[in-house]
């Protein structure tokens, strides 16, 4: 049984920051996995946490440790283990469920009652080594980069947002050219879609969009979102929304440009109620809003594994920074700034 400290990125009181800290290394349940973490992503969670903003203030309870996207090797497992093998690649499923309450039932693990979120609501991953049930452990090929690993579960994300409906064929707007965002644009062209749309207000990150495959980029400050997506799609409107901005504006556009008859996929959390005229941009135009939460264990799993694997996704672009955890710092302030793709820190 793996004994000592290891070093750890701590939410250590109720304010801005982290401070990296030695703690001990987690005691294994029997039904847990311990993981060598070997590489791990900042998330917009993990940004809330650390600037300490409203959100944070009312959901997480510091000292502990944030952070939840990874990957790494399993080192140790539990007695009552039976799936996972110390030497195997994993990520993980962060969002630990009852598996009792009435949407688990029903297999609708994603929308649990009772979730808790692995470094929100329990230890995370910014550590040398992760504690976690068997069941949240999902198995990487072994020639998949640790680094495209630790983003599968943003990942997943975009991809429960992008597949929730019809795709082949369609045209698609994103707003909101974040991580998931840039990872959606690659999702629907590899789903088929007729053409992507992508909206920002950051260059660096719509010239990132060129590259992740959207088919025309529109900057939603220099021009007018909804008459360029009107105009894009032959006066029509858009067939599929992904809604990735949060900003109450864009998602007023979302349901200005889209069809008749279409379908908007909401992933983004405004931090504030929207308005939205119900009755011109959804009713008498008979759209389909989705609220889209995580990603549906364990099918958008399997979806996001083999779109990797395929080819048809490269998700390598997309890691444009890697810092070594002491330099935790630096990496929060470009994630900040905005002007980066995924942010990976080593260990």
């Amino acid at each position: 049984m793996l004994r000592g400290q290891m070093k750890a990125l701590m939410k250590h009181h109720r304010g801005a920051g982290g401070r990296l800290e030695e703690v001990d290394i987690p005691t294994l349940r029997e039904n847990e996995v311990l993981v060598r973490v070997k590489a791990t992503s900042i998330c917009g969670t993990d940004v809330h946490i650390y600037k300490w903003d409203e959100w944070a203030q009312s959901r997480v309870h510091p000292p502990y440790i944030f952070g939840h996207e990874f990957a790494g090797e399993v080192v140790e497992v539990g007695q009552k283990v039976t799936n996972v093998q110390v030497g195997d690649k994993v990520s993980a499923e962060t969002h630990l469920v009852c598996g009792a309450c009435p949407p688990c039932l029903r297999g609708q693990y994603h929308i649990c009652l009772r979730t808790k979120i692995i470094g929100v609501d329990t230890n995370g991953c910014f550590t040398e080594y992760v504690a976690l049930p068997e069941r949240n452990i999902w198995k990487n090929p072994k020639n998949m980069l640790y680094e495209v690993a630790a983003i599968q579960e943003p990942m997943g994300n975009a991809a429960h947002t992008v597949l929730s409906g019809e795709m082949t064929g369609k045209t698609v707007a994103v707003i909101g050219c974040g991580p998931i965002g840039l990872m959606a644009i690659s999702i629907a062209q590899a789903a088929g879609a007729s053409k992507v749309l992508a909206f920002d207000v950051n260059e660096y990150r719509l010239q990132l969009a060129k590259r992740m495959g959207a088919t025309i980029v529109i900057h939603s400050i220099k021009e007018d979102p909804v008459k360029q997506a009107i105009k894009s799609t032959g006066g029509y409107g858009v067939d599929v929304i992904c809604e990735m901005s949060g900003n109450p504006a864009a998602i007023n556009q979302a349901f200005k440009m889209v069809t008749n008859g279409g379908r908007v996929s909401i992933l983004s959390l405004p931090t504030r109620p929207v308005e939205i005229d119900v009755t011109n941009d959804i009713v008498f135009k008979g759209v389909i809003v989705q609220g889209i939460t995580g990603r549906k264990m364990f099918s958008t799993w399997q979806q996001v594994s083999q779109l990797l694997q395929s080819g048809k996704v490269d998700m390598v672009p997309l890691l444009t920074h890697r810092f070594p955890l002491e330099k935790f710092e630096e990496a929060f302030v470009l994630m900040i700034q905005g002007n980066c793709g995924k942010v990976i820190l080593i260990p």
